[in-house]
């Protein structure tokens, strides 16, 4: 059975939940074998994880020529572990970076490439949601490589005991590769709250919030759930810009979308009609976001979202 190279989504060495996801659709496709960029130090730890993901094998690529600099270097790296390897597909989380390192891999591998697949099925057939989400494609490699970005949530992870066999692999990056390079990063204050592409369920606050977001996060808080926010909520200056949801911020697909006090226009739409289940509060019977929801709520946001977060709080105690 031929490879499936997964790329670990990882944060210093703790393994994200997308990477569960990837090596769950991995093993429709054949044997999966995780690619960990990361201090060598830290290989066996995350092999001990993916492992129960079923990951046959974990390859180390020390990142000591990587770290620092932008994408280039780890799309040469894939490139010379796929030639080694011949994998039957690589997949990638879909985050800014790994789309982007997916794009410059498959030009060096003459391969084809698919982005933002909501799912993968055996034979490498792929589901996309496209034009804003109108409409659902699906499409397939025909030549080289199948290389594909996966969005997160598309797959629920299911364990299965793998032999995460470790083997360090060093890659050769060329000078032209590092010429771009991280100077300096600003941390991302913690909220103690989900990554808003990761979670599996989202609550997000717009308009009708009128910039209290204070049910809205409350709400949140007590599902576990990230907070996201429409475009006049972060246009008004209410909540910055790396929380909104839709065409011109960001696209998630949980589990669970609830959306407060949110029209429902279609840029907002597009960031999120691919959830699997979306419910929605408004005190407009008429607002658009209804003719979407599976799930609806007349009345103020203000008034239904303390009284159903009372609700969760007590049934959680």
């Amino acid at each position: 059975m031929s490879e499936v190279l997964v790329v670990i989504d990882h944060a210093d060495g703790e393994v994200k939940k997308p990477t569960y996801e990837l090596l769950t659709i991995a093993r429709r496709l054949g044997e999966p074998a995780a690619v960990f960029f990361g201090s060598p130090d830290k290989g066996d730890a995350v092999a001990e994880k993916v492992k129960a993901y079923g990951a046959a094998k974990v390859y180390v690529v020390d990142d000591a020529q990587i770290k620092g600099f932008l994408v280039a270097p780890k799309a040469e790296a894939l490139q010379q572990l796929a030639q080694k390897a011949g994998p039957a597909a690589i997949l990638l989380p879909s985050t800014f970076e790994y789309k982007e390192v997916a794009a410059r891999l498959a030009i060096k591998l003459e391969s084809g490439l698919i982005t933002d697949a909501v799912d993968v099925q055996e034979g490498g057939v792929t589901t996309q949601s496209v034009f804003a989400g109108n409409y659902t494609v699906r499409a397939k490699v025909t030549h080289g490589t199948p290389i594909i970005t996966v969005k997160p949530n598309s797959a629920a992870p299911e364990q299965a005991e793998g032999a995460a066999t470790v083997e360090a692999f060093t890659a050769t990056v060329s000078e032209a590769a590092r010429t771009a390079q991280v100077v300096a990063t600003q941390p991302r204050q913690s909220t103690g709250r989900p990554e808003l592409t990761e979670a599996a369920i989202v609550v997000s606050g717009g308009r009708g919030t009128g910039g209290n977001f204070e049910p809205v996060e409350g709400f949140a808080d007590s599902l576990g759930a990230a907070v996201g926010a429409s475009r006049a909520a972060v246009d008004s200056g209410w909540m910055p810009h790396a929380f909104q949801v839709g065409q011109t911020g960001k696209t998630v697909s949980p589990q669970l979308y609830v959306a407060t006090g949110i029209s429902g226009a279609i840029q907002h739409r597009a960031g999120m009609q691919t959830s699997k289940t979306i419910v929605a509060v408004n005190k407009d019977p008429e607002a658009p976001i209804f003719e979407l929801v599976d799930f609806g709520v007349v009345g103020d946001l203000h008034t239904v979202l303390p009284a159903a977060t009372e609700q969760v709080t007590a049934r959680k105690g």
